[in-house]
């Protein structure tokens, strides 16, 4: 941790005490349940692509895997890195707004920030004109967790990195092998399996004017 760092950890958690209620009692429930957005809008992107192409399905169908991926990857250089919470380590900051996670659970990177990062291109990858929603989304709660006082600046700026980056490989390594398996799994006669894959697109019908003779 630099001395610029936590400075403007605590400008940002001062200017946080400075809001209206109603600003600290938003951030706090942002700070926590704004990822369920990014779980409808997953829920979403399969339901549409049940009637698309196997590789849209596919990719569809891994945008939460790689995001599972990224959670998984930050948890393990958590470990690694060991870096005490800023509520905890930066004399003479505001008290948190959210509360301060218990010792053993390490700020650096953010967990929340690697999952924002990791669902907003994920779905951007699905759909590309959700990226003018997913990635103010993946800012605000990267902001979120400084702002409540959890986390420092340089923990969800490396959240939003290594969300981006697992993503962007783990959909490209797997997208062919995906697009196989949804390919075949749409020929199978399970009812469950069909309704989970859906029916793909729908045929295209020609219509020929007669010849007349």
């Amino acid at each position: 941790m630099t001395f610029e760092n936590a400075a403007l950890y605590r400008d940002i958690t001062d200017f946080a005490h400075d809001t209206p209620m109603w600003v600290q009692h938003g951030a706090r429930t942002w700070t926590e349940a704004g990822l369920l957005v990014f779980v409808a809008l997953f829920v979403a992107g399969w339901w549409r692509a049940r009637r698309d192409s196997p590789h849209a399905f596919a990719i569809a169908a891994l945008a939460p895997l790689a995001t599972a991926v990224a959670y998984v990857c930050s948890e393990v250089l958590k470990s690694a890195v060991t870096e005490e919470r800023p509520c905890r380590a930066v004399a003479g900051a505001a008290v948190s707004l959210a509360a301060c996670p218990p010792h053993g659970d390490w700020s650096f990177p953010s967990n929340h920030a690697t999952i924002a990062g990791a669902s907003a291109v994920a779905l951007a990858l699905v759909r590309r004109t959700l990226l003018w929603l997913t990635a103010p989304l993946a800012l605000l709660m990267a902001f979120s967790r400084v702002f409540v006082g959890v986390h420092y600046p340089h923990d969800v700026l490396a959240g939003l990195g290594l969300g981006t980056l697992v993503t962007l490989a783990a959909v490209r390594l797997g997208t062919a092998p995906m697009t196989r398996l949804a390919g075949a799994m749409r020929t199978w006669s399970a009812p469950a399996v069909r309704w989970v894959m859906g029916p793909g697109p729908a045929p295209i019908v020609s219509y020929e004017t007669p010849v007349r003779r």
